[in-house]
């Protein structure tokens, strides 16, 4: 069984290991795989669409520990989600609803176990880490979920017209699915109109682009050049299709 690590502890920092000890101690036969752990900090709508589209790409029956939680501690409750083949184990804060929306087939459970010992801020490693653990290895107690019609926040299907990630190349990943859009199309950013690419190569040294993405999703990208920087672009900043 594959359990898949998407959250925003930054890999620097202590916070993942602490997570992968217990996965190890609980669920020693699982393969560990980490999607991301620079997910937009305190960002879940951002967070909700990266995660959409990073999903698929992992086989069925994966198991996804998935922690974007700035209410952590607080009221929001904990959920186990399946969404078209994977389980996803998390917040309910939004950051699972845009799967939920999207999804074929899918059910919703709530967690209601805690363990006797769960730290106020980190929920991750004491609440989401034990319980992806317990389905990866097929021993989750009936006991510790209950049934829900469906997460309590949903934030919908929708594309998100705005930048959702950005890596260390500059390049920026909007929540703007490519399929079905015409290359000719004009991306507006702040008062930038930009053209379509296919390849790096085939763009203007001297100008961003836009292009598909490996995920399928609308990216703004600069030939050898970071184009978050050249626009001064950050996450949340919108976008929108030129008239």
């Amino acid at each position: 069984m594959t359990i898949v690590l998407y959250t925003d502890f930054g890999a620097q920092d202590l916070y993942v290991g602490q997570v992968k000890a217990v996965l190890a101690a609980r669920a020693p036969r699982a393969r560990v795989l980490d999607a991301l752990h620079d997910a937009p900090a305190f960002d879940i709508a951002a967070s909700a669409h990266l995660l959409a589209a990073l999903a698929p790409r992992y086989p069925r029956g994966s198991v996804f520990c998935a922690v974007v939680d700035p209410g952590v501690g607080g009221a929001r409750e904990a959920i186990v989600l399946r969404a078209d083949g994977r389980t996803f184990v998390g917040p309910d804060n939004g950051l699972l609803s845009v799967l939920w929306a999207r999804a074929g087939r899918r059910s919703c459970r709530r967690i209601v176990w805690q363990p006797t010992n769960l730290s106020a801020s980190f929920h991750g490693r004491d609440l989401f880490a034990p319980v992806a653990a317990a389905l990866a290895a097929r021993r989750l107690p009936r006991s510790w979920t209950r049934a829900s019609r469906a997460p309590r926040v949903l934030l919908g299907a929708d594309e998100r017209a705005a930048v959702i990630y950005i890596d260390h190349y500059g390049n920026a990943m909007t929540g703007l699915r490519a399929a079905g859009r015409a290359r000719s199309a004009r991306l507006s950013v702040g008062r930038r109109r930009l053209a379509f690419a296919r390849v790096f190569e085939a763009a203007p040294r001297s100008g961003a682009f836009w292009t598909v993405n490996s995920l399928g999703m609308v990216e703004i990208a600069a030939q050898r050049a970071s184009a978050a920087r050249r626009l001064g672009l950050r996450v949340g900043q919108r976008v929108a299709w030129a008239a």
